[in-house]
């Protein structure tokens, strides 16, 4: 019995287990999550894991814990050290409005409030140090943070993306003062400049650092315990850390289990010999859109999680609440809505049978008869009469048929995430016309058929192992390890052992494991611009070379280019280890066989037509008119629009 690579993702009511042997073979398996402590579910699939004597090799994570610490402002006690004079960034931020139309909408408060930021009486401009970071100024700050009583300490100070030197003198003071007491900084967490962008992530970093590290301390015991190695943890970046480095970039993980589903639908989607993808992950509690281009997922520098900006690299995932746990209700104008609140893992929808009342998605599902018993997985049974009975509640509220309020739920449910698919897609200069849609996640397949009619798309694959192919891509990702230089200079100033040098610079600030994968990336712009695209960068190039490869991705994703000099902001630095291999076949039957058997759905001889359903291992694909499935190599199916 070879060793397996294990990934556990979990997601909001359901923790997915896969493991991938040496010889690429996978098995997968789902249970109910247990949001009091997400590690307890972890530890229950890491036994199912090892059962029978199953060796594992190694063990990746996907998490939730950094994204409900900022939903739910659950972090650490933080003190921000800033530069005299601007210590209100956080507050100042970059004001614009939360909605342009709704005056009654505001930005979360900062983490930090106005009483727990302490002035240092420095500065440094772009031409040098303006203002000398004293002895006395040193032991004021360090006084004033004492007072405090801080967790973790950020120090954010202007321009410290070019020279930090004042950053590193004060955090050397506060170490020495307060041994017990965390220090972050900026010039560290993210060289870059904006301030603002700089500051809210070196804070967040703060803010979830001690809470995720307690979490990653749990899991490694209870991994420990079920004789398994130390957790490796998937970043938003899409690639795995160590849990030591995890513990000590905790911002990276804000879209953790979200990046694991992209990493897996883009190894399947390669398998199948697609390149262009727009993805959809419907879980229980929401839904995950994102974009695979040439059979990689983009990755972008940065965006908002929860209210927060995060300018560390990230795959695209653009979250929306329509998950299967979304709950239907009427809003005070007498409209029929759906979520944003959920009934999550417990007590869940009422179909589940445990204690749910309120109508969900899933409950629309189980009265138009898509979901029935032997659709559920993860030892979840089937209360067909709760679900009638609260959709028919809703329905009375309505004046409608309970048939026709959950048909409606749906529609709902599917408009909202076709507006996040034209986001990610049509933003971004991709047509999603010419993309093939990859569904996953329990809901992803049953909603992919009236999905792709609202946008356009012609083409759905449904990969194999559908249902946790989040935990999938955890189970095969490649470990990785970033590191970001900043250079902010003229690209037309560049020669070729200028680029040289400034590769080898930031290559050198990381570790790497014998043949690894070595990737630069110039984050790169018009003069005068507000955003930067990367720019793929190798030994040899110019800053001619790097300009002309950037107009080119500008007219690609943005429709023109310009003529005007290109700027180089900073290089990104990415090295890879190898990804485990994984063997895409058609499903054998070799599921589990225990008590909680995941069923192994219909045969894939069969060609699909309007109204089949067909239960998939811890999914339920569900064929609208106008649609065909065949059966598809790689044991996933392809569904096709019908000529007219």
């Amino acid at each position: 019995m070879s060793a397996a690579s294990v990934g556990i993702d979990v997601g909001g009511t359901f923790t997915d287990l896969v493991a991938v042997d040496a010889t690429g073979v996978i098995r997968s398996f789902k249970i109910p999550s247990t949001p009091r402590d997400q590690s307890e579910a972890v530890a229950d699939a890491l036994r199912i894991a090892t059962r029978g004597g199953q060796k594992v090799s190694r063990f990746v994570h996907g998490t939730t814990v950094a994204t409900n610490m900022l939903l739910e402002r659950a972090g650490a006690r933080v003190a921000l050290v800033a530069t005299e004079g601007f210590t209100d960034l956080l507050f100042l931020a970059r004001q614009d409005r939360a909605s342009l139309y709704d005056l009654t909408r505001h930005h979360p408060a900062p983490f930090v409030p106005r009483e727990r930021t302490v002035p240092a009486r420095e500065r440094i401009a772009p031409e040098g140090v303006v203002r000398p970071l004293n002895a006395d100024a040193i032991r004021e700050v360090v006084e004033r943070v004492r007072a405090l009583s801080p967790d973790v300490v950020a120090i954010c100070l202007l321009h410290a993306h070019a020279e930090g030197r004042h950053e590193q003198l004060l955090a050397t003071a506060l170490r020495d003062a307060l041994p017990r007491t965390d220090v972050v900084l900026s010039s560290e967490v993210f060289p870059e400049i904006r301030e603002y962008e700089r500051a809210a992530t070196t804070v967040a970093e703060g803010y979830l650092r001690p809470g995720v590290a307690r979490y990653l301390v749990r899991l490694s015991a209870r991994a420990a315990e079920c004789g398994v190695p130390a957790p490796g943890v998937m970043t938003s970046g899409g690639g795995m850390r160590s849990v030591s480095a995890a513990a000590r970039s905790a911002a990276s993980l804000a879209l953790s289990g979200p990046a694991g589903g992209i990493v897996g639908a883009a190894a399947a989607l390669r398998a199948a010999g697609f390149t262009n993808a727009l993805t959809v992950d419907i879980g229980g509690t929401s839904a995950d859109v994102g974009l695979i281009v040439g059979g990689e997922p983009l990755t972008e520098p940065g965006g908002r999680v929860a209210g927060v900006p995060i300018a560390l690299p990230r795959v695209l995932v653009e979250t929306v609440s329509a998950g299967g746990g979304s709950i239907g209700w009427v809003d005070d104008g007498g409209a029929l809505r759906v979520g944003p609140h959920s009934a999550g893992a417990v007590p869940g929808p009422a179909a589940f049978g445990r204690g749910g009342v309120l109508p969900t998605v899933t409950d629309a599902h189980v009265v138009l008869g898509h979901i029935t018993a032997s659709s559920l997985s993860g030892g979840v049974s089937l209360d067909a009469t709760a679900a009638h009975r609260a959709v028919a509640t809703l329905a009375s509220q309505l004046g409608a048929p309970p048939e026709r309020v959950a048909r409606a739920m749906l529609d709902i449910a599917d408009a909202s995430v076709a507006r996040a698919l034209r986001r990610v897609s049509v933003e971004r200069g991709v047509d999603p016309r010419g993309c093939v849609l990859v569904p996953f996640g329990g809901g992803g397949p049953l909603h992919c058929c009236g999905l792709a009619d609202q946008i356009g798309i012609t083409r759905i694959f449904v990969p194999p192992h559908a249902g946790a192919l989040s935990a999938l891509g955890l189970a095969i990702t490649a470990e990785r390890r970033e590191h970001l230089g900043s250079v902010l200079q003229s690209a037309a100033d560049l020669d070729s052992a200028s680029v040289d040098e400034m590769l080898d610079d930031v290559a050198a600030m990381l570790p790497e494991g014998p043949a690894w994968e070595r990737r630069w990336f110039a984050r790169s712009r018009y003069a005068g611009q507000g955003h930067e695209l990367d720019v793929p960068v190798q030994r040899g190039d110019d800053g001619h070379a790097i300009a002309g490869r950037f107009s080119a991705l500008h007219l690609a994703r943005n429709g023109f280019s310009l003529q005007s000099p290109v700027e180089i902001v900073a290089l990104r630095y990415v090295t890879s280890g190898p990804a485990h291999p994984v063997r895409f076949a058609r499903h054998d039957g070799s599921a589990w066989r225990d008590d909680h058997r995941v069923d192994d759905g219909g045969s894939f001889e069969a060609r699909l037509s309007a109204g089949a359903v067909v239960v998939l291992p811890g999914a339920t694909l569900r064929v609208t008119p106008g649609w065909v499935g065949t059966p598809h190599p790689t044991g996933g199916w392809l569904l096709e629009r019908e000529a007219t």
